[in-house]
Order: C-alpha cells, then sequence, then structure tokens
C-alpha cells in the first residue's frame, strides 16, 4: 500500500472532463489498497479526488496552509487534515508523508509541486516515483519543450527519465507499484 500524493488544480472553474479525471483517479485507489495525500482543498480537482478517494474506502490526508484554511477552502472531510504555516512546509510535509507522486492537469501551484518533487529526486534526496497523468495531451507542450531543452544540457536525459508520462491512471498506478515493489 502506497500513499499516493496528487498534485491537480484547486480551481472551481475547469473543464468537467479534469473533474471526472480527478474524481476517477481518486476511486481507484481505495480498490489497490492504497491511500491519499492531498493540498487538503476541498475544491476543484483536489476536492474531487479527495472525495474520490473516500467513495472507494482511501485514507485520505490533506495538507493544507493556515492562509487556505481561514479562507474555509479546507477539506474538512480527510480522515487526517494537517494545518501548516505556509505553502513551503506544505509542500515540505506532503513530500514526506508520501511514497509516490502523481500529477494531474494543473495551473502554477501544481507545476510548482511537480518541478519540487522532481528536482529533490534529481538531486537524490528521494527516490519516489513521479508520474503525470496525461490521458488527453494537457502537459505535451511542456513535454515537448523540456525533450528539447535536454539537447541544451540545462536538462539531463537522465533527469527526464525520472518521470513517467502515464495517459490511463491503471497506467499512473501500475507504475507507482512497480516501482515501489523493486
Amino acid at each position: 500500500m502506497a500513499a499516493v500524493c496528487v498534485f491537480c488544480a484547486s480551481s472551481s472553474f475547469l473543464d468537467p472532463k479534469h473533474l471526472d479525471l480527478a474524481t476517477a483517479f481518486g476511486k481507484a485507489l481505495g480498490p489497490r489498497g492504497h491511500s491519499l495525500v492531498s493540498g487538503g482543498g476541498r475544491v476543484g480537482m483536489m476536492g474531487a479526488v479527495a472525495d474520490g478517494a473516500r467513495a472507494s474506502g482511501a485514507h485520505t490526508l490533506g495538507v493544507i496552509p493556515q492562509s487556505l484554511v481561514d479562507l474555509e477552502v479546507a477539506d474538512t472531510a480527510a480522515d487526517e487534515l494537517l494545518v501548516t504555516t505556509d505553502m513551503g512546509a506544505r509542500k515540505n510535509l506532503m513530500i514526506e508523508r508520501s511514497d509516490a507522486f502523481v500529477t494531474l492537469p494543473g495551473g502554477l501551484g501544481t507545476l510548482d509541486e511537480l518541478f519540487e518533487v522532481w528536482t529533490t529526486a534529481t538531486l537524490g534526496l528521494h527516490r519516489k516515483p513521479i508520474v503525470v497523468l496525461d490521458p488527453d495531451g494537457f502537459y505535451a507542450g511542456l513535454w515537448s519543450w523540456l525533450g528539447g531543452i535536454t539537447e541544451t544540457a540545462f536538462v539531463r536525459s537522465a533527469a527526464l527519465a525520472q518521470v513517467t508520462l502515464a495517459t490511463s491512471i491503471d497506467a499512473a498506478l501500475d507504475t507507482i507499484e512497480r516501482s515501489l515493489a523493486g
């Protein structure tokens, strides 16, 4: 059983297909025996993935800064809700409490979280699997750009290899389970 951290959008104004993806990913955790670590919000994809996880019987851990609790967006239905002093402490605690990371569509905050876990992996600070779940090409432009800058040596090919791009929920979870088993 893995504690799977999901990075995704918390905006309430999203395409329903992204909310459906988040819900479906959350629902896939319970039957496989995994738990969810999230940013502790109850809105947008973040809320949808947590609701889906709970619906499938998965334990949910939310990590949220006090400033967002004050805005009344905390996932108070979480099995465990940890409140931090700021966003940096939130990220650190999410990384510490997770066995693997999955990134769904999102904006700047989601990218910040992805790049944080990716950078710390390239520095050898952890060996936890990192998956970008992209069933509809949301990250295609970013992935193409990152692949292109490997030629400049700003990003090494080995760094790109530390992140798996998956196009289905099953492929994302299979990647995590293989990585943790072996």
